[in-house]
């Protein structure tokens, strides 16, 4: 049945302004005493954990969370603020943020409450990282195709399979891990996944660096071989995880975190051609911002319907669609527009090495959060074409 794609009119409300100047102030605090570099490569500060615990003493992870789980109850759209404060100044936030975004509010719905009692505050402290385990080889993003199994054992269920693409797992202290209970139907192949939360201490499990054109480590396959996780880190309802799976992907594919992974480069360009570009930089450079900002209040609005208790999977992958065809394409077109610069300006040799650096990381954009064929997959489907 086809479905209505509909993007509510959002503005940021007043509370959400007064709150980025707050981060902004945090955040020039932390450059000038050398906690990061704003202007280096995108993900090259990284994995913090002494960084995310100041963020979790300003009450900034968890924001929207209830008070008892140590939250501060604000909006998905003050969320959405510290978010893109965060992404454009370049800081490490992979300690906390897959926490924060999804893992968090995934508990909070399908954990009983001495899981989240337990696990909710350490993150709003800084002092969880998560990772999620739904990629598998052979199946990529196509999450109803996955094969790692989950077999009720004694009080327990015992876990054999490998995920793969999974983004800090070398750091996560727990995985959100989508396993096969029962096998698909014939008229449904959704059914039969379920979702447990894993410690990833478990005796059993081998995190296997995934290398990048870069050098660096992000991704990692993670090995399960006879793993026992205990029945009450079961999430939710056996077999039925396709719903809230579907779910949480929203959290993940419609953030800043989609179209500003390479806004550096964006940046740097603006930096290079200086306060008086020719007509053709800055015809491209008006371009860019043009769809940057079109791309910023889809993601806004998306953030909204969360706010208002939607579920806007299919506008949230559009968003998380185009925005990595743009976050992509932009070290193509900042190269074409920065090609009669002076080689002797003062930030040229910097600029070539972002762009270099954001050349090589293209590929793996449109792996994390969804490859575009499968997202266009859920699109076409909501449209009623599939």
């Amino acid at each position: 049945m086809a479905q209505n794609i509909h993007f509510d009119p959002v503005r940021l409300p007043r509370e959400a302004q007064a709150l980025r100047e707050e981060v902004r102030e945090f955040l020039a605090e932390e450059i000038a005493a050398g906690s990061f570099n704003p202007h280096g490569k995108a993900g090259s500060n990284g994995f913090d954990r002494a960084f995310s615990e100041k963020v979790g003493a300003k009450g900034w992870i968890g924001l929207t969370w209830p008070n008892k789980y140590g939250g501060q109850e604000r909006s998905f759209l003050e969320r959405y603020v510290v978010t893109e404060e965060f992404l454009v100044a370049n800081a490490p936030t992979r300690g906390h943020f897959v926490a924060d975004r999804q893992s968090g509010p995934m508990l909070m719905k399908y954990a009983n409450e001495e899981i989240c009692m337990d696990v909710l505050p350490r993150i709003c402290r800084g002092e969880c990282c998560f990772c999620i385990g739904m990629s598998e080889p052979g199946s990529g993003s196509d999450l109803f195709a996955a094969k790692t199994r989950a077999e009720k054992s004694g009080g327990g269920w015992r876990v054999n399979g490998t995920k793969v693409w999974t983004s800090s797992a070398h750091h996560a202290d727990y995985m959100i891990g989508l396993f096969r209970t029962s096998p698909p139907r014939q008229d449904n192949r959704r059914h039969g996944l379920t979702q447990f939360l894993v410690d990833m201490t478990l005796p059993g499990i081998t995190v296997n660096p995934v290398q990048q054109m870069t050098g660096e480590h992000d991704f990692n396959e993670v090995v399960f071989d006879d793993v026992l996780i205990p029945g009450t880190h079961m999430l939710g309802e056996v077999d039925m995880a396709w719903k809230q799976a579907t779910s949480e992907l929203a959290y993940e594919r419609s953030g800043p975190e989609r179209f500003l992974e390479t806004f550096y480069v964006l940046t740097g360009l603006v930096r290079l051609l200086g306060e008086t570009p020719d007509l053709r930089a800055a015809e491209g450079i008006g371009r860019l911002v043009a769809q940057l900002h079109t791309l910023r209040r889809m993601s806004v609005s998306v953030n909204g319907m969360l706010q208002a208790g939607k579920e806007p999977v299919l506008e949230g992958s559009i968003v998380k669609d185009i925005g990595t065809l743009w976050e992509q394409a932009l070290p193509g077109i900042a190269r074409d527009l920065a090609a009669f610069c002076d080689p002797q300006t003062a930030n040229r040799i910097s600029f070539q090495q972002q762009l270099e650096y954001a050349t090589m990381i293209a590929p793996k954009l449109t792996i994390q959060g969804g490859t575009t064929e499968i997202l266009r997959g859920i699109i076409a489907r909501g449209l009623g074409l599939r």
